[in-house]
């Protein structure tokens, strides 16, 4: 095949395990073969529809396999794939398909209110930008595919040509758009085979949303290229979830802390049939000690791990046989990746064991730049390292502990706090679901920390008490000056704590 990139990945699959089931949803198993077919006459109705070579065909819609066949067929035509958050509003998509010039919109039937609004034509509504031509999941679709040749489609795609357009949650401004190469997904595939050590007849529950990397590319595509199986769900549902596992006896499951702390709090937890899983990974916010060892209790380990859209995403990967021993690090190197952790600045220069310092990772599965951003691309990387803006600190042994964002350090009284040191400390109270630390102005120290925490259904924690619980265990600077019950934290609509919001509400005296 001349085609070397994602693309071809299911005509490369279908030929060693064409009758294993490729994706579960909703009842309907597809096969590899299937997967295969579908997705070459698909390609064939996107090239009728006017799609060549480096266009951009975005995807909206919850886990589904049409989200697979789009992806696929996408990469055979040597396009670029972009997926978009269902959780955006109308202007908040309209940008990233006005920004990254989207020449066709792929979306399933419950996103068509939001593509009428984004083209006007809702009673009332206002155009927000331009729309590309759309394709809905329909009959229409089913249609066309049937009605598509089938005969092979072989375009010359390398590992450098452009793959995936990903773009970052936005914290702070515009959200910028990750340019992924066909290369980086592949070498990203790569160090979770090589660290998560999977075998041929997996089964991972995919209910994490794909238009996220990790669930995309830790997940789902390294189990696609093993030959195994995705089971996809529109969205997570303890219950339900339960049932999946010991239905289809799922081997591998990826999620966010606040996803296993919602099973080990269900009814169910106690007796419910887990048997089957064998891989647990947990990622985009720090796991705390009490979860791991509830999960442990039942026979069950974490693996976690660091990364960062950037990367692929994946960059530091704890295995299980250090969860406890190194709990609260984010691990190792993956195979594929070197990390530095550096003093803040020009230079590169390494700090020393324990020293705080920003993580660099440089590798195969780092993207090139910024889509339209050549400036914002250049300041990113230092010496072909890419520059993630965290601080962190390694051990004697190599592990790496993320400490926080340094944009959002707190310098109390010349000391430095790291929230996210606060906030580790704060979630190893029973009381606490959810928190979140800041900076506030203090007539004395400059600044202070303040506690914002979300407590779990049928508490109501007394802040002082919860303050109390932190002297001792951490310096009197650290502690916060005032904690505050709040019922959830402001997020995007990626799910990332908006820090921001919380500093516009609480950081003024």
């Amino acid at each position: 095949m001349r085609n070397e990139g994602l693309g071809s990945w299911p005509a490369r699959r279908a030929r060693k395990t064409p009758h294993r089931a490729a994706l579960l949803h909703d009842g309907r198993t597809v096969t590899f073969a299937a997967l295969h077919d579908r997705t070459t006459r698909l390609a064939h109705t996107l090239r009728e529809l006017g799609v060549r070579r480096g266009d951009r065909v975005a995807f909206l819609g919850p886990n589904h396999p049409a989200y697979f066949e789009t992806f696929f067929a996408t990469g055979l035509l040597g396009a670029v794939f972009l997926p978009l958050n269902t959780r955006l509003s109308a202007p908040e998509t309209a940008y990233q398909l006005t920004d990254s010039g989207a020449r066709l919109l792929v979306h399933t039937p419950e996103h068509a209110p939001l593509v009428q609004e984004l083209a006007g034509q809702r009673s009332g509504s206002v155009p927000v930008g331009d729309v590309p031509r759309t394709l809905p999941v329909d009959v229409a679709y089913e249609d066309s595919i049937a009605a598509a040749p089938a005969e092979p489609l072989d375009e010359t795609v390398g590992p450098d040509d452009l793959c995936l357009l990903m773009y970052t949650s936005g914290t702070t401004g515009r959200p910028k758009g990750a340019m992924l190469t066909h290369g980086n997904l592949t070498w990203n595939a790569v160090n979770v085979l090589v660290d998560h050590d999977l075998v041929a007849d997996e089964v991972a529950l995919v209910s994490a949303p794909l238009f996220h990397t990790a669930a995309l590319n830790m997940l789902a595509l390294p189990v696609l290229l093993k030959g195994g199986c995705c089971l996809l769900t529109g969205s997570f549902e303890a219950d339900a979830a339960f049932d999946l596992v010991a239905r289809h006896r799922v081997s591998f499951m990826f999620g966010v802390p606040a996803m296993y702390q919602r099973l080990a709090a269900h009814p169910r937890w106690p007796d419910a049939d887990l048997s089957s899983l064998r891989l647990l990974t947990c990622g985009g916010a720090p796991v705390p000690r009490s979860l791991i060892e509830t999960y442990q209790a039942r026979g069950l380990t974490f693996t976690q791990g660091y990364g960062m859209t950037e990367a692929s995403p994946g960059v530091l990967f704890l295995d299980a046989a250090h969860s406890v021993s190194k709990a609260g690090s984010a691990g190792v190197p993956h195979f594929f990746s070197d990390v530095r952790v550096v003093e803040p600045g020009p230079g590169l220069r390494p700090v020393g064991p324990g020293e705080t310092g920003e993580v660099v990772v440089r590798g195969p599965h780092v993207m090139p730049g910024y889509w339209g951003l050549p400036e914002e691309s250049a300041e990113a990387f230092t010496d072909g390292w890419f520059r993630s803006g965290d601080a962190a600190r390694r051990d004697a042994d190599g592990y790496v502990t993320i400490v926080d964002r340094y944009k959002d350090m707190i310098i109390s009284g010349g000391e430095n706090v790291y929230p996210a040191e606060v906030e580790a400390a704060l979630l190893d109270d029973p009381a606490v679901a959810e928190c979140a630390v800041i900076g506030v102005p203090d007539e004395k120290w400059g600044e202070a920390p303040l506690a914002v925490v979300v407590p779990h259904e049928g508490d109501a924690p007394d802040p002082d008490r919860i303050r109390g619980t932190l002297a001792g265990r951490l310096a009197a600077y650290k502690v916060p000056r005032s904690v505050v019950v709040a019922d959830a934290l402001p997020r995007t609509a990626s799910g990332k704590l908006l820090k921001s919001a919380l500093r516009e509400r609480y950081g003024t005296p």
